[in-house]
């Protein structure tokens, strides 16, 4: 079986033109036969010499469009295998032509149904000729070459002027493959959709391209991420991004997601061990740092705020991983640039997937995200003393630290600052005094702080701790059978309690 093999004839038939010509003028430079057929055909036609499909099969395009290529003539010249006589033999006695590269570029079916169309028109997008192009080329990779996306139209011309209208195994593999990813994707789109109709819950992702790293989350397991991290951010500067940098990174995300007022936040081991809000950038790094200046080593840092040069003279004091952040002024990014391997990276959208997934026994568990992130609306007042404004202001921002901490999981917060928290602990005592501990080890008075937890107290126990601190206002989710027992004790404590009505276990 020859490797190299020279295309000689083309089949083209695409939904969009665009850049079309330059294929078009370099297949007939290199001597290629050309078959089209509707909209393509009519485009080629003013280009280059061109043959259309009716013409080759004598049957016309019928049904409305929806029936072109479908014909023994296309598709026995497609799958003819060279070096097979019986093959040879059919093609001649039924003159077909051999075929050798097949573009097609398919009905946009995903774009029809995000811009609103109707059932009907979605319908119509499904592509049915064209997908049976390119399985039927794809399935032939040993003698056809299938260009199954104007995507790939910059590789097609550099290949085609490298090797002088001829493709080698080794290319025709690889377009195969993505034209099989083409398919898969294409179909599950459209399968998606139908199951939509009837409200079917179904699971199936296709995610691509495959980025291998270095490892997974331990030196001894194999790691790749899937998707296009490109979307999300630009590295500006630094080493390859790890497995866990990429769970921090999604964690910080998560986290800063949920922050309107400028908003610094240190994640470590996907919690927040540093967070703050100031109206002031820098206040609000400080405020951060501050929480926990020891976990801070090595951890991640996102703001939702452009990182200018005061900031950064602050921040390079840190050593640290990685910084998220909508911008950064030339001068910041030259201070931020002076470690090596200190990964700098440039926000562009802070949009996150809507469902979450993870593979569990001999299958898979999806859930929604958690997407409420409190407002004032939502805070029920089950005390008889209300929180101050400045108590609701702290317990919004508690709420919204607590979300996003591992459970079970307390938080102290004081003037929109994060004083400590105590995560993934086995029972809410346990959280509450370690959160405590941690912010006297830091220096920081409770008296006046408030308490948040991701969902409700079993018994007043963690509320007669927190007043012994000096905690004047509590959240938390409530439903409690015993939810009236903490409120009576905060009423004789004179601590102001509210309830959200929304827990948030986070495992």
């Amino acid at each position: 079986m020859m490797s190299r093999k020279k295309i000689k004839s083309a089949l083209i038939s695409v939904y969009y033109k665009d850049n079309l010509e330059k294929i078009v003028t370099t297949l007939r430079k290199h001597g290629v036969a050309i078959y089209s057929t509707g909209g393509t055909y009519d485009f080629i036609k003013n280009i280059a010499e061109v043959r259309s499909v009716e013409s080759l099969t004598g049957y016309p395009s019928i049904l409305g469009g929806r029936v072109k290529t479908l014909h023994p003539k296309i598709f026995g010249g497609i799958l003819s295998r060279r070096d097979n006589s019986s093959d040879k033999e059919d093609l001649a006695k039924y003159e077909i032509p051999e075929i050798d590269l097949i573009i097609v570029d398919l009905y946009p079916f995903s774009e029809t149904l995000a811009s609103g169309a109707s059932h009907d028109e979605i319908v119509e997008k499904i592509d049915i000729g064209g997908i049976s192009l390119i399985r039927a080329a794809a399935k032939n990779y040993t003698d056809t070459l299938i260009v199954s996306s104007r995507k790939q139209y910059p590789a097609l011309l550099e290949l085609l002027e490298s090797k002088n209208g001829a493709t080698e195994l080794e290319d025709r593999i690889r377009y195969a493959a993505d034209a099989f990813e083409t398919t898969t994707t294409y179909d599950r789109e459209i399968s998606d959709y139908f199951a939509s109709l009837l409200n079917k819950e179904k699971f199936s992702l296709n995610v691509s391209p495959a980025n291998k790293l270095r490892y997974g989350e331990n030196p001894h397991q194999k790691g790749v991420f899937y998707g296009k991290l490109d979307e999300i951010f630009t590295q500006l500067h630094g080493k390859e991004i790890s497995y866990n940098n990429l769970l921090d990174i999604d964690a910080a995300f998560a986290l800063i997601g949920d922050f309107a007022e400028t908003t610094y936040a240190i994640i470590k081991h996907n919690n927040a061990c540093g967070c703050a809000s100031d109206n002031n950038p820098l206040e609000a790094w400080k405020k951060a740092l501050a929480g926990d200046p020891i976990s801070a080593f090595g951890g991640i840092i996102i703001t939702n705020s452009p990182v200018d040069l005061q900031v950064a003279e602050e921040i390079n004091k840190l050593f640290f991983e990685i910084i998220l952040a909508p911008g950064y002024s030339d001068e910041a990014l030259n201070i931020l640039k002076s470690k090596k391997n200190r990964i700098i990276l440039d926000v562009k959208t802070n949009s996150r997937q809507q469902k979450q997934f993870r593979s569990i026994l001999n299958g898979v568990l999806v859930q929604d995200i958690d997407n409420i992130s409190e407002d004032i609306s939502y805070l029920k007042q089950v005390t008889k003393k209300a929180p101050t404004d400045r108590e609701i202001s702290d317990l919004l921002f508690a709420n919204k630290l607590v979300k996003h901490s591992k459970s079970n999981t307390i938080v102290l917060v004081k003037d929109k600052q994060l004083l400590a928290s105590g995560v993934g602990q086995t029972s809410r005592v346990d959280a509450l005094k370690q959160a405590i501990e941690k912010a006297k080890n830091f220096g920081f008075s409770l008296s006046g702080a408030v308490m948040a937890s991701d969902a409700f107290f079993p018994f007043p126990d963690c509320v007669e701790i927190a007043s012994k601190e000096g905690i004047t206002s509590v959240i938390h989710p409530g439903g409690s059978v015993r939810d009236q027992e903490s409120v009576d004790f905060c009423d004789s404590a004179d601590i102001s309690m509210a309830i959200t009505g929304y827990r948030h276990f986070k495992h």
